[in-house]
This record gives structure tokens, sequence and C-alpha cells, in this order.
């Protein structure tokens, strides 16, 4: 903080005036502080990475916080510096499928997705039955829940007959880092002529806390020796 002498200094050197009101000083001139500079975060795209890092004590700087911002994102950061800011020193961001909820894709391309960004547990392998399946184009309602829905589908070697649409579904969707297990939630199945197929998340966004939990287990297990050394500390 500047004193009565240095606002005086400037004052003399033409650089700013200081005036007296009331007895409280007041400049003429706004002053910006120069920040201590701080390097950039070295960006990893896994938690092990993350965790290899910290026990390599590549910058020796303790006590660390790893801080696990959502299920996708955990940062480590150091204490204060003399400007009272945080440093970030490395980050972690997950690397997911791009699958997008609360949009209607093509039987084939909803195949796809499914296999390729979903987790064979749950009902995965029930939703890729009825919409490998499907011989026409047509689904229609069943039923007065305003839920149900149904399509022609091959139910044998040479039959096909009218399918109800599973409803609700439990599936574990890659959403967070590969090291933990995945969190199984609930989603609505719809589907509409094409046929199109689209899944809308179903558990109000509980399923982050669970990735959350997950994460911050897996960081806690894995660097459980700086931990008990003080030298790291995990939050969420």
């Amino acid at each position: 903080m500047l004193n009565r002498n240095a606002l005086e200094y400037l004052s003399e050197h033409g650089q700013m005036e200081v005036i007296e009101v009331n007895g409280q000083h007041y400049a003429t001139r706004q002053l910006y502080k120069v920040l201590e500079p701080t390097p950039a975060p070295l960006v990893v795209r896994n938690l092990s990475g993350l965790v290899d890092y910290l026990k390599s004590e590549f910058d020796k700087e303790a006590p660390l916080l790893v801080h696990v911002v959502s299920p996708t994102e955990v940062t480590v950061i150091s204490s204060y510096n003399n400007d009272y800011a945080r440093r970030e020193i490395i980050r972690a961001e997950a690397l997911l499928p791009n699958y997008r909820f609360d949009f209607f894709y093509d039987a084939e391309d909803f195949i796809i997705k499914l296999l390729s960004g979903f987790v064979d547990i749950g009902d995965r392998s029930k939703l890729l039955k009825v919409v490998g399946n499907i011989k026409e184009e047509n689904v229609r309602q069943v039923g007065d829940d305003g839920v149900s829905q149904s399509v022609v589908a091959k139910t044998g070697v040479a039959t096909v007959e009218d399918v109800k649409v599973p409803n609700p579904v439990i599936l574990a969707p890659y959403r967070t880092f590969v090291e933990v297990d995945q969190p199984e939630s609930a989603f609505v199945f719809r589907m509409k002529n094409g046929p199109l197929a689209a899944l809308f998340e179903a558990d109000g966004g509980a399923w982050r806390n669970s990735a959350i939990e997950a994460v911050s287990s897996y960081l806690a297990e894995e660097l459980f020796d700086l931990i008990e050394a003080e030298q790291v500390v995990v939050i969420a």
C-alpha cells in the first residue's frame, strides 16, 4: 500500500497530484498494481497424467490443493502468492465422445452412438435390440400414459410384430474420466417417424454428484502418500 511519502514523491515528479479533502488524501490519477507473473497451467487429458505429475514432485511446491471442479475437470492450485492469488499448476480435462442428448438421430447413427459412447451395462443392449430390428418408419403411441410407444420390429427369424419401446431406461454414457466407473442414470427414450431416436436426461443432474465423488475417491486413493505427508489436499 502506498503511504503519504510515496504519494508526495509521485506528485513532486509530475506524474500525479495529491490533494487533501477533510483530512483524506486523494490522487488525481488511477494507479494500477503490477501483478506477480504466473505461468500458464499444464493441461492433461486424464487423471493418471495428473497423478503422475504430482507424484513426480516436478515443481517441488507444497502444499497443493487438488480441486475436483466437475465430472470433467480437475485443477491443482498452489497457496496464495504475494498478490493473494492462487497459481493454477496443472489441469485435467476429460476427453469424451460427442453425444447430444435431447436430439433425434436416425436409427443407424443412434446405434453407432450407443456402441461408441455408452458402457455396456444397464439397458443398452435392450435399446440396441429394438432400434436395430425396426422394420418400418412409423412410431405409434401406446396406452394412455402419454409416454409408451411401439414400433414394428423383427422379433424372431421370420417374425415381425409390434414391440413396445422401453421407457425409461438406465444407461451409463461416458461423461467423466475413463479411470473411474461411469455413473448410471435414468433417461427417457423417445422415437418418432423416420425412424428417429433420442435420449433425454431424467435424473435431474444427480449423476454429476456421483461422478465427482468417484473422481475424488480415485484421487484420494492414488495420492494417499502425498495426502498423508500433507503435501496435497483433495477437495470436491
